[in-house]
């Protein structure tokens, strides 16, 4: 087997770094098929031979990490989770060969059935609370490690907002004092819940992540993908991840019926899991406000902007919980109407393109 060829040699070209990898792992004769990006640095190709299939996982490793994409897998696979199995590797050169799990994934099965939603967000969640039951006994024995969402972590994410989207829609004389009260509200809020790691929190469970396998069902046919940001958190984010998705809507009686099952199954109370169902969605809804801002600004992928108004209602519904009143009472005084009528206008305002 010929040696790997490191990508930090400049005489090989990205290209060449692939073709060898493919050539070494016995698909290097096979079609390519670009598969759609998202918003990451990661590229992917769909390669066909001989009737097989697999998925090139293309991850330049000065932008990308896919140690950490693999140190998941093998946990997720191990506790009994459908995660693609990982056929060749070169975390080196950011290069990995999986399986293909295809093209139905959950958000594209809602576009044509509808009526499965209900069904199919079920099969979602019951994975998620036997994640919850398996809760942390089986990192160790699968060798992987993962790290604690910890205070640091929660409030680097949920500070994205001010650095990014308050910029954008405050008036020049407000952002700095807006910014400064918003960082001890959530200093505030992070310091005053409870924290500690229960599960194995995948960080971005949704419809566009999830594949519906054929010839399997229940858990066993929810297939997850995009999983190498995983960490030790506690089971209510990947609810939010799952239930208030950026990129769809959520009928409110499946959104109920779900968290009512979820609470059943895992046997929290259901005062508690709203109150960190608040907590963990208007962190994370945050994060995502300021991460599609920055898409935009940075990144030059205004198309995301074109969701920044279900976010933000997620956000503002995440607010009405009495455990977030502070964080309420900084959105009354900052985000005044004239400025949610920017925010919830931006995507007219910055682009003619969606």
């Amino acid at each position: 087997m010929a040696t790997p060829m490191a990508i930090q040699n400049n005489n090989v070209t990205r290209e060449a770094c692939i073709q060898a990898f493919l050539q070494t792992s016995g698909w290097g004769d096979a079609k390519r098929h670009p598969i759609p990006g998202d918003a990451s640095f990661r590229r992917y190709e769909r390669l066909e031979k001989n009737g097989a299939y697999a998925i090139l996982m293309d991850a330049p490793p000065e932008r990308e990490n896919t140690s950490s994409f693999v140190n998941a897998q093998r946990y997720l696979r191990h506790a009994g989770f459908s995660v693609p199995a990982l056929l060749a590797e070169q975390s080196q050169n950011g290069l990995l060969l999986l399986e293909d799990f295809g093209d139905i994934s959950v958000s594209l099965r809602l576009r044509t059935h509808p009526e499965e939603e209900a069904t199919i967000y079920a099969d979602a969640v019951a994975v998620l609370a036997d994640m919850a039951k398996q809760g942390l006994r089986l990192v160790a024995d699968s060798g992987s490690q993962f790290v604690d969402y910890h205070s640091e972590l929660l409030m680097q994410e949920a500070m994205l907002l001010a650095q990014w989207l308050l910029p954008e829609i405050l008036p020049v004389d407000r952002v700095v004092e807006a910014v400064e009260s918003y960082a001890t509200v959530w200093q505030q809020l992070i310091a005053s819940f409870d924290i500690s790691a229960q599960v194995v929190t995948h960080r971005d469970y949704h419809a566009d992540n999830l594949f519906l396998l054929a010839g399997k069902q229940g858990i066993a046919r929810m297939g997850m993908l995009d999983f190498q940001d995983a960490v030790l958190g506690r089971p209510a984010y990947d609810l939010v991840s799952l239930l208030e998705d950026a990129r769809r809507d959520v009928a409110a009686d499946v959104v109920e019926q779900n968290l009512t099952a979820f609470a059943s199954a895992t046997g929290i109370s259901a005062d508690q899991l709203l109150l960190e169902y608040a907590f963990y969605g208007a962190q994370r809804n945050a994060k995502i406000l300021g991460i599609f801002t920055r898409l935009y600004r940075r990144d030059g992928k205004p198309r995301y902007l074109a969701m920044l108004p279900r976010v933000w209602g997620y956000f503002e519904g995440n607010l009405r919980h009495p455990a977030l009143s502070s964080l309420r009472e900084w959105r009354e005084k900052y985000i005044t109407a004239s400025v949610e009528t920017r925010l919830l206008g931006l995507h007219h305002l910055l682009t003619d393109s969606l």
